[in-house]
């Protein structure tokens, strides 16, 4: 073909369409006609180009990179992609949680942070937030909280009483909505905020002792957050603030990095630590487990195609490789089934042969046929290793890549959160001692200003446990809120709140 020549436009099946421009009639005024497959094709396709969204962090942004390994960790993992000078390809995804596919990035709200490290003994997902702790710390009251930070099933409007009103029902929120109404709840990009695994997850080495672990990844570009203020302005201008910093920078060169750093628990520790280190409402003391580096992952690539490396991205805590594990924490033992699950939904049942989720290593596996499967499976070149056992030289398994067992003894209750919770001092130790006074003021009245319409006695609740945090917290937030008060602009939901439950009408 000549540099001048371009090439023919062609149906999805090669054939040549000779007008992309008039559909084929019965006659200049006839009605079309059914014979115009290319047509019918061009349509059909326009009827299927998209895909259900993420339910939660719908909205999200990404790149290309890599892992490298500088530091010594050889001691806690036998993982291949964490020891020293190793360089591992990675996809990062950073999102926002409540907001739909097309929500402003400048919004306050939890940013996710996943990671997904391509390594010689298959992929390693990491997939966390730019908070350390969360709001729940069980499984069941997941789904109940997500209903929250979505629309209202009346008014198809966000509701900040639902919001509110489950927070204040839960003091294990505490933590997390501290720091999703401080300063670091809307950070100006995703180059600018720390990356957390936030649930706990072990390590294992060549002698099969397990290390309790925290992943934290620290920007090294600083943090930088809007005001609420200088967020709407933004919103105002452009809705995509997030896409056009991070893809901005990289088509400049301006390549950003992020310090890996990893917090260390013996494995017996656990069963004496004075809270429970599998909770995801809480932190680990930086005294008692000081950060470890590891190494540095930097972005430098941005996407060819949006839609086949970003949205196609399915990323899961399912994914480990040797040396690399969970922990009993509960909501992370809950994501190790519902990441996967709803990749298989929204994707197709062989999500991971869409090439963005392909280990780059080699694959061998007995699954078979369904939605998605375009390889093929271990069959390809030896159609009768279809089953395992097998005699026809099929995969088998590897023992060597078993994990040691968790410990298991009597003190296990131990980790059971019905067993008590203290929900308040770390946040006290968050307000006291991290937040400065123009950040706890800020705090307050970002608050206050999400108040507008929450009905008194859901307020009242939440400054009571506001209160047990810290008396200048409720304080402070009682002040914020007397003056949204004063300028006229609280106007609370006047519906009752009922003390019955409504029987649904048996159909």
């Amino acid at each position: 073909m000549s540099k001048n020549r371009r090439p023919t436009l062609t149906t999805t099946a090669g054939a040549p369409v000779p007008s992309n421009q008039d559909s084929l009639s019965a006659g200049e005024r006839g009605p079309l006609l059914m014979q115009d497959y290319q047509l019918i094709e061009k349509l059909a396709h326009q009827n299927r180009e998209r895909i259900p969204e993420r339910t939660v962090h719908a909205k999200g942004w990404g790149a290309h990179g890599v892992l490298k390994i500088t530091g010594d960790i050889s001691k806690y993992t036998k993982a291949k992609c964490l020891q020293p000078g190793a360089e591992t390809p990675m996809l990062a995804r950073f999102s926002t949680v409540a907001g739909e596919l097309g929500a402003a990035d400048a919004e306050r709200d939890v940013r996710g942070f996943a990671l997904k490290f391509y390594t010689e003994d298959g992929n390693w997902d990491l997939v966390g937030n730019n908070t350390p702790v969360f709001f729940v710390r069980d499984p069941y009251r997941f789904p109940d909280f997500i209903h929250t930070q979505k629309r209202h099933p009346k008014t198809n409007m966000r509701s900040p009483t639902a919001m509110w009103d489950f927070w204040s029902l839960s003091p294990e929120s505490l933590h997390q909505v501290t720091i999703l109404m401080s300063d670091r709840g809307l950070p100006i990009s995703p180059m600018h905020m720390n990356g957390y695994g936030s649930h706990t997850y072990s390590l294992w080495n060549d002698k099969g002792e397990r290390f309790w672990v925290k992943f934290h990844f620290k920007t090294e570009q600083g943090h930088k957050h809007h005001t609420n203020a200088e967020a709407e302005e933004v919103v105002g201008k452009t809705r995509e603030s997030f896409q056009e910093t991070l893809y901005n920078a990289i088509e400049n060169g301006e390549y950003p990095r992020w310090k890996m750093q990893i917090q260390v628990m013996a494995e017996k520790d656990a069963e004496t630590c004075a809270f429970n280190p599998f909770d995801l409402t809480k932190v680990w003391p930086h005294g008692d487990y000081p950060p470890i580096d590891v190494g540095t992952f930097e972005l430098n690539r941005n996407p060819e195609n949006y839609f086949a490396e970003i949205e196609n991205a399915a990323f899961s805590p399912s994914n480990i490789v040797p040396g690399i594990s969970w922990s009993p924490d509960k909501m992370l033992q809950a994501r190790i089934f519902s990441y996967a699950d709803a990749h298989r939904y929204r994707l197709g049942t062989h999500y991971e042969q869409i090439p963005v989720n392909r280990p780059k290593c080699p694959m061998h596996h007995y699954h078979k046929d369904g939605e998605m499967n375009v390889y093929g499976g271990i069959a390809t070149g030896n159609a009768n290793a279809y089953y395992e056992p097998n005699s026809f030289q099929g995969p088998v398994e590897a023992p060597a890549a078993q994990e040691p067992p968790l410990r298991v003894d009597g003190n296990a209750d131990r980790y059971d959160h019905r067993q008590g919770h203290d929900d308040y001092s770390q946040v006290r130790v968050l307000f006291e001692r991290v937040l400065e006074a123009d950040e706890k003021e800020r705090l307050f009245d970002n608050i206050a200003g999400t108040w507008l319409d929450v009905p008194e006695e859901i307020c009242e609740r939440q400054l009571a446990e506001f209160k047990k945090v810290h008396p200048d917290y409720e304080a402070g937030v009682r002040r914020a809120w007397e003056k949204v008060k004063a300028e006229g602009r609280y106007k609370p939901n006047a519906a009752p709140i009922s003390e019955e439950t409504p029987q649904v009408a048996a159909e």
